[in-house]
Order: structure tokens, then sequence, then C-alpha cells
């Protein structure tokens, strides 16, 4: 646990009733002693409202209203509970659980899906059943991207792992590279800038591919040429831990930090290197920033945070300040975008999904199903779904400190939820999402789970 050093005057006025939720949260989120993020809470802001959808009554969380089968691998720790093809349902189509362990990281690519967990090992599933796995020799899996024909994938010890799947046989997977490689550590053994000293927390591509950053605990983002696997540039970008970085549109990067800032780089090409050069700072709060995403046409920014709240800024208005998304009551800990959707999964262990008409943002649906916060998104668009007018449906991937990974089904043009009663909320059960609030934090102090 990392604090700040405005956090040491706590709040005095914790009720005692508290202390229960407090251990409950710190048990699940600190169970592996290495830490899994970096936020900065603060008990003094008030948490957003919250718009619950109704399951249905035939589905629930813990049973799937279709036959369980075995896992395709015997020994596998994971267990697939998924529906029948033709299953219609738009909404929870499937479960892949695991016996032990947080999913810290999620990737999707067409049929294909790769999960990281804190075992090391990166699964890899084809239409929802287990297709390979493979294993790294140390750190946990903090990140993983898609790269062409490559799986790269960003571990807790720092280091930056490169996979291809062979030709001959798909499920097996090759470590190809190291980043840095080996060779350009012996070069630079006086230079420890060409290596994350702390956790990699997030990856990101360039738009056309041939670059890629990495964003890390250590306060620093790294540009890393993708063809020979070499460090370009270290940047000191943030006062914190850097959550997640965001290689976008005109040159632009985007980094969100546990110190509540985004900023925004602008790339330039010096050379065979880069220089990269702050443009300007889009937020600064005493929330940590915990992701960014930017949608398929390039024409939003979307910031979550650990108030809740997800601000978001409008390219073609030169990055002004577009509003806020409130859905959620604690911390938004990832962001996915998709045609014209952006969601948002949370400590509250629900997954908002938001549908953009020109500026605006409305609610479509709140996603209940996990049993803990939600720590990381993928979208895929569902192939050959032809449901006319213009429709398209995504399937949509889940990763929880719950040890499941859960399947979605969206569509783009659902009707939208219907905002709530007027008059108070109905009081919460003490085991309910508020079991998931840390009250231990005072304002200002700083967290690495």
């Amino acid at each position: 646990m990392k604090n700040s050093s405005t956090g040491n005057n706590h709040n005095n006025n914790v009720a005692d009733s508290n202390d229960l939720r407090r251990q409950t949260f710190n048990n699940i989120l600190q169970s592996n002693g290495s830490g899994e993020y970096s936020f900065r809470f603060s008990n003094t802001q008030e948490a957003s409202p919250v718009i619950v959808s109704p399951r249905p009554s035939n589905t629930t969380a813990s049973t799937p209203p279709w036959d369980v089968s075995a896992s395709p691998l015997s020994k596998s720790p994971w267990s697939s509970h998924v529906a029948p093809e033709n299953y219609a349902y738009t909404g929870l189509r499937g479960s892949l659980v695991r016996e032990e362990g947080h999913i810290y990281s999620l990737a999707a690519s067409g049929d294909l899906l790769y999960t990281g967990s804190e075992s090391k090992n990166i699964r890899v599933w084809k239409n929802q059943k287990e297709f390979s796995g493979f294993k790294s020799s140390s750190g946990l899996v903090k990140a993983i991207i898609i790269a062409g024909d490559r799986i790269i994938s960003g571990h807790q010890d720092g280091k930056i792992r490169i996979w291809r799947a062979s030709r001959k046989d798909p499920s097996q997977h090759k470590r190809i590279g190291t980043m840095p490689t080996f060779k350009a550590k012996i070069k630079s053994s006086f230079r420890t800038s060409i290596k994350h000293v702390d956790a990699i927390s997030c990856l990101s591509l360039s738009e056309d591919k041939s670059l890629l950053y990495s964003g890390s605990w250590d306060k620093t983002f790294k540009v890393w040429r993708v063809s020979d696997s070499k460090c370009l540039e270290s940047v000191k970008a943030h006062d914190d831990a850097v959550n997640s970085i965001i290689a976008a549109f005109d040159g632009q990067v985007f980094t969100g930090s546990a110190d509540g800032s985004v900023k925004v780089w602008k790339r330039q090409i010096q050379g065979k290197g880069t220089k990269h050069f702050l443009s300007q700072t889009l937020l600064k709060q005493e929330s940590a920033v915990t992701s960014l995403a930017v949608d398929p046409s390039s024409t939003f920014l979307y910031c979550g945070s650990s108030d809740g709240l997800v601000n978001f800024w409008e390219r073609d208005k030169i990055l002004s300040h577009g509003g806020v998304l409130r859905g959620h009551k604690l911390a938004v800990l990832c962001l996915a975008t998709a045609g014209n959707l952006a969601l948002s999964g949370s400590a509250d262990t629900n997954i908002c999904v938001w549908r953009r008409e020109g500026g605006a943002h409305i609610l479509l649906s709140v996603l209940i199903g996990h049993g803990g916060p939600v720590k990381c998104l993928a979208v895929e668009e569902e192939k050959g779904a032809d449901l006319g007018g213009g429709d398209r449906q995504y399937m949509v991937y889940s990763g929880s400190i719950d040890k499941s990974v859960k399947i979605w089904r969206v569509s783009e043009q659902a009707a939208a939820m219907q905002p709530p009663p007027p008059g108070p909320p109905p009081p919460q059960k003490v085991e309910d999402c508020n079991s998931w609030a840390d009250f231990s934090l005072a304002p200002g102090e700083m967290r690495k789970y």
C-alpha cells in the first residue's frame, strides 16, 4: 500500500459499523499482497446515483438457464458455462469461471478471447470454449493487446512479453521476444530508463501499429518500436502511477494517472526515434484516473475515475469537455467502446452501457451479474448478426475480482432505460454493493492495490 503525504488525516467520524465492510473490501482487493491498481479515493465526495436494471426472472448470476458442461480441458482450473449458439437472449450469455485468482486483463480478436490472471497464465478461448493457454516465467498478467499475429502482454514484474501462435498448430503459442531485449539491457546496463521498474499497468498501439506504448506504476510511459522491440523513448509523465494510456488520433497520446490528471502528449518523429511533448492537461482532480478509452471513430475521449464518474471530451471541439456520465456508486475501473456504445465497469460490480447520440449519451442498460468489482472489459462485434434497421450486436466480455469472465450480448439499438421514480432511493443492505466501499481512506489518500 502506498499513501500520499496528504493522506495522514483520517476522518474520525467513520462509524464502527463500517469495520466489517472495510475488511471485506481490503481482503478481496489486497489478497495477492502485491497490489492490483493505483487509486486515490476521497470519502468527502458524494457517490453517483446508480440505475439497476432488473434481472430476467429465469436468469441469475450464479445459475445459468442452460445445461452446464465440463470444461474442454479437464485439467484446466477454469470451467465454462455458456449458452448454445442459437440462444438468442440479449443480456448475460455465459460465464468462464476460474477456481482461484483474480482476472486482471482481457483482449478479444474475432472469435478468440485472451484472459490474464494472477496465475501468470494467458488462456485462449475460441467461440467461448477453452482453446489453449501459455504461461510466462514470471510476473502476473496486467495487460494484453493484440498486434496482428502477435499477442503482447504487460506484467507485474515490469516486463513486456511477445507471443505468436504456431502456423501449423494455432493452439500452440511461443514467446518470440521480450521488451526490453536482453541485448538492449546489456548495452544499457548503466541506464535504467529503457525498462520499467514497477508493474506495467496498460498497453496501447499507435494508429499505424508501428509503435507500442506502455504505462507503468513507476510514473512513466515508454515508446517501443514494434518491428525490433527497441525502446525509443521514456517519458516521466505523472507524479504517480500511470493507470491508462491511449495512442489515438492526430499523433496524440493520452495518459491517466493516480495523481488525478489526464494529459495530452504530442508525438514528433525525430530521425529514427520519437519525442513526446506535453500538449495540455485535460483534467486535474483529487480522484484517481483509472481508465481511458477512445471511440472507434476517434471522436470522443472517455475517462473513468475513482469517484464513479466518466468524463468525456470531443475531438471536433478541440478536445473541449463534453460532459459527465453518472451511472456508478463506486469507482469506475475500466472502459471500452464499440460502434456508438461506451461501456464502464465499476467496483460496484455493475457494467453501464451508454449509447452516443450526437454529443449526448443515453444509458441503455446496466449489466448485473458479477459478485465483485469489474476490472477489465473487451468488446467484439458479432459478425453475421443481421438484426435489420442497421442494428449491430456485440459480445461484451467482463473480467472481475470474483474470479470469473462473464459474456454478454448487447444490442446497439436497444431501448433506453427509464429513469428511476422520484423520491429517495430505497435503503440497501450492507452485503450489497456498499460492502465493496473502502471507508478507511481520508481525503487525498492514495492506495495501491
